[in-house]
């Protein structure tokens, strides 16, 4: 058992050995996604750009680094982060160019897929998985590939959870947890919250859940509980539901269970009882996007929905009072919680040395809270966690809520090089099974068997 303290707040990481003695760590965090068309920040784009960058100079080496958005909207994008880092880190490496192209979280790991199977892959990636480009022997290690220093600062959970075969090619870019968020006045209209109570609203089990948005339902709230299964993000949602469901994506023996008895009555309870009875709004979760979802709570139109970090800001701008407690679980019982993390990897382009020194300038800690800061994430680095500790003011209160789930937390199967596919089907599928006459068990079937059949390759 590890455990590190952080701003009064004990994170416990409980690693224990699988049959076949490798270490598995189940401390986990965020993925946060953001919409938008492709932003670059470059001139040229990347279409026709060869394996490795060119050569602009006789000394000069170009490094192409694709990026997700963080973003809500353009005034926000995380293309004036990568921007700005940029420019930092060229002036400092006057023979390295650095060039930057920004995609939307529902294309980049479709989009930097594209560019490995075209020959074309970027020198670095930020997206969501590494493992299936680690077990193809595309990437460098980060051994290869940071300072000592910059190596040894990774949190050691999320350090662990970035290695294949104990090796690690995923660094950590910025992790979260996810709480249930609700609408403090819309509760308190319906009557979910008396008035005249101060500790907020606790719920402990999917009934209390159900019985919430039924009262939000019947006060004419659009939506009560809004539930984005699009593709955006499904594989997160999904697998909030499956862990307080007593599920989630693989068993205790880290093989997938994805068509499990308790994860098939998850979606039954999901389809019937709120689906079924209307408390998901007119659009049909299939067809809802996270950050739908999102810019609906900040008008005031949803209930109740999970979230992460971002929405903090999102929600404060807009004026919405809200509350943030964990989600609620199918019995009432105590289960493990869902957090993310968002990977940075490099690809074998012949240029280890300049890859390794533009990540060793990423994760210096003003760049790395420049980036926390600005979306409310959880930085991965402890002096990214001293820096934030060090701060005072904003959301800083609120975002230790985030960091007290992060003991009871688990991460996507991201070692497994199977899981970019898997989660691609999962976006594309999982809605189904909650439509009105959707078949869980079907469609949790059929999600699986591909699963453990990508697994076994």
């Amino acid at each position: 058992m590890w455990t590190r303290r952080q701003s009064g707040v004990d994170l416990t990481w409980i690693v224990r050995t699988t049959r076949g003695g490798s270490r598995t760590v189940k401390g986990r965090y965020l993925s946060l996604a953001a919409t938008g068309a492709v932003l670059s920040l470059t001139a040229a784009a990347l279409t026709g750009c060869g394996a490795v960058g060119n050569l602009t100079g006789d000394n000069e080496v170009t490094l192409r680094v694709v990026a997700a958005d963080y973003g809500d909207n353009p005034q926000n994008s995380s293309a004036g982060y990568w921007k700005d880092l940029a420019a930092g880190f060229q002036k400092d490496h006057p023979g390295v160019k650095v060039e930057v192209s920004v995609y939307s979280w529902s294309e980049v790991d479709a989009k930097v897929a594209e560019m490995v199977k075209a020959g074309k892959a970027p020198d670095i990636a930020q997206i969501g998985a590494y493992a299936d480009y680690a077990a193809a022997g595309k990437l460098y290690t980060a051994e290869e590939l940071l300072s000592v220093s910059t190596e040894a600062d990774f949190l050691a959970p999320l350090a662990d959870a970035g290695k294949v075969r104990r090796v690690q090619y995923g660094m950590p870019f910025v992790a979260s947890t996810r709480l249930l968020f609700y609408n403090e006045k819309l509760l308190t209209d319906a009557g979910v919250i008396p008035k005249d109570t101060k500790g907020g609203w606790q719920p402990k089990s999917w009934a209390d859940l159900e019985a919430a948005a039924k009262k939000l339902k019947t006060a004419g709230v659009a939506t009560p509980f809004a539930l984005p299964l699009g593709r955006e993000e499904a594989q997160a949602e999904s697998m909030m539901w499956m862990l307080a469901g007593g599920g989630g994506y693989t068993d205790n023996e880290e093989a997938y269970a994805i068509d499990s008895a308790d994860n098939v009555k998850t979606f039954e309870f999901l389809r019937d009882k709120m689906v079924g009875q209307g408390l998901t709004g007119a659009l049909e979760p299939a067809k809802t996007d996270r950050q739908a979802a999102f810019d609906a709570f900040t008008r005031g139109e949803v209930g109740m929905l999970n979230g992460h970090p971002t929405l903090l800001k999102q929600a404060a701008e807009k004026g919405v009072k809200f509350g943030m407690v964990a989600m609620p679980t199918a019995d009432g019982t105590e289960h493990p919680t869902m957090g993310v993390a968002d990977w940075v990897m490099a690809f074998k382009n012949g240029h280890r040395k300049e890859s390794g020194k533009f990540l060793d300038y990423l994760y210096e800690a003003k760049n790395v809270t420049a980036f926390t800061n600005k979306y409310d994430l959880l930085p991965v680095t402890t002096t990214g966690y001293r820096a934030m500790d060090a701060s005072t003011g904003g959301s800083a209160t609120q975002l230790k809520t985030f960091l007290q789930a992060l003991p009871n937390a688990r991460l996507y199967p991201v070692g497994k090089k199977s899981w970019a596919g898997v989660s691609e089907d999962v976006k594309q599928n999982i809605g189904k099974s909650v439509q009105p006459g959707g078949q869980p068990a079907k469609v949790l079937e059929d999600i699986a068997e591909s699963a453990r059949r990508a697994d076994a390759h």
